[in-house]
């Protein structure tokens, strides 16, 4: 394949994508950007693993949910690959083929088909940053948020042992990721990597670890006008928000990672 025509289909490749996501999405397409791969993936929720549409840029990782799949995907997530720390996450009798993407404002847990499958996904990203970084494109990221704990794991909060109900919901704390009631987490504070400005849900007990460092962006539930604080907000200079609903699509079979770059590849 010449690289006018690798060129081309690249973009539309990246065009195809962009449509996928509809109006709602953000554009994709720009000089120097290439579609790596792309895939299905299950993704750890508040509650529990979703199927979600992946795709791999040379640059940044794109994910959204399947409303009918390979056509219409709503939801789409963007995260610069310089916002991204992997992990890798043993096999065990509750999971297997799991690893761990952790990006400044949320940590979350993916599940492939097989071994291969997440190896391909693994190495192509750290492929990508590596060359990045030769680049000087990007700079890597220092902190990352904790990865929450899944709804289930606990009936009661985590701080308190009170029991969840439909009036004793649940939430999780920014800092820490457990699971604590509205009761244990009246207070807010700013966690910069999380969003540089936006007071955050803090458990009493991390509340007071961050106090002393950080005591002017700390204070009682509601911003300086009096509002109520939401926990979930607008995209930043990225966007990734917390899945709430059930996707309309569930898998019934696994998609493979489709590796799509041939070997002229220049990130």
């Amino acid at each position: 394949m010449s690289q006018l025509n690798f060129a081309e289909e690249n973009r539309e490749r990246i065009r195809a994508v962009e449509a996928s996501f509809g109006s709602a999405g953000k554009p994709l397409y720009q000089d120097g950007r290439i579609l790596i791969g792309e895939g299905k993936l299950m993704k750890q929720s508040r509650r529990g693993l979703q199927p979600k549409v992946f795709f791999l840029f040379n640059d940044m990782l794109v994910y959204g949910s399947i409303i009918l799949n390979g056509r219409w995907y709503t939801k789409q997530q963007i995260i610069p690959l310089e916002a991204i720390q992997l992990k890798d996450k043993k096999d065990s009798i509750d999971s297997t083929n799991q690893w761990l993407i952790r990006t400044p404002r949320k940590s979350f847990f993916v599940e492939a088909s097989c071994e291969e499958e997440k190896q391909a996904w693994i190495d192509h990203m750290i492929d990508c940053q590596s060359k990045l970084l030769q680049r000087g494109q990007c700079t890597l990221r220092s902190n990352f948020a904790v990865t929450w704990v899944p709804d289930e794991a606990s009936p009661t909060c985590m701080r308190c042992d009170y029991k969840f109900t439909l009036t004793h919901r649940r939430h999780h704390c920014r800092n820490c990721g457990l699971l604590v009631c509205a009761t244990c987490s009246k207070k807010r504070g700013v966690i910069e990597h999380i969003h540089p400005t936006k007071p955050l849900r803090l458990c009493e007990e991390c509340h007071g670890k961050l106090a002393n460092g950080n005591a002017k962006n700390l204070r009682q539930r509601g911003d300086s006008d009096g509002r109520s604080s939401s926990d979930e907000d607008g995209a930043e200079w990225y966007s990734v928000e917390e899945e709430t609903g059930e996707d309309e699509e569930q898998m019934s079979s696994w998609v493979s990672y489709s590796y799509l770059t041939p070997q002229h590849f220049k990130p």
